[in-house]
Parts: C-alpha cells; structure tokens; sequence
C-alpha cells in the first residue's frame, strides 16, 4: 500500500510541475518615483501580486525588475498595480 501511495504521490507532482510555467523577468520603467519611499511602495505594490517572486526597484533608473510565474499573472497585472499605487509603469523588457 505504501509504495501505491508513493507512486500517487509521485505522479501528481510531476503532473503539477509540468504545468507551472518557467518563471519570466519583466523590466518596467515606472514613472512619478520622486523620493527614496517610493521605490518601497513600488515594490510592495508588485510584492502583493499573486505568482510575484520577487521585485527589485531602482529609483535611479525609473526601472523594476519583476520575477514573476506567467501561469499566475501577467506584465499588464504588473503595470496596473504600479498604477494603483499611483506609480504608472510600461514594459520595457520582458524575458
């Protein structure tokens, strides 16, 4: 019995990984970034999003660097909760 709940097991994880999709890295140039918080409220506001794996903003630049699962979300989520948080954003790259 042990080893046909091994099997079981075995099979839905490959099953589940066969459909994640390989994570995607979208660069956004995001505008009104005129303060060191701001970068801060740009990243959580990309942070909250479900299948985000991780955000990098850079004030400098005007750019966020989002790592994120396509199967989850997409770069038009991205750049609409950048703007939700008053932060307007376009896709410059994605990979």
């Amino acid at each position: 019995m042990k080893t046909s709940n091994a099997f079981v097991l075995a099979a839905v994880l490959a099953a589940s990984s066969a459909f994640a999709g390989d994570p995607r890295t979208a660069t956004l140039d995001v505008t009104n970034m005129t303060c060191a918080a701001c970068p801060i409220t740009v990243r959580k506001a990309l942070e909250k999003v479900p299948g985000v794996d991780s955000a990098k903003v850079d004030a400098k630049t005007h750019l966020a660097v989002v790592t994120f699962d396509p199967a989850k979300t997409t770069p038009q989520v991205l750049t609409k909760a950048t703007a939700d948080a008053g932060f307007p954003s376009s896709v410059k790259q994605l990979q």
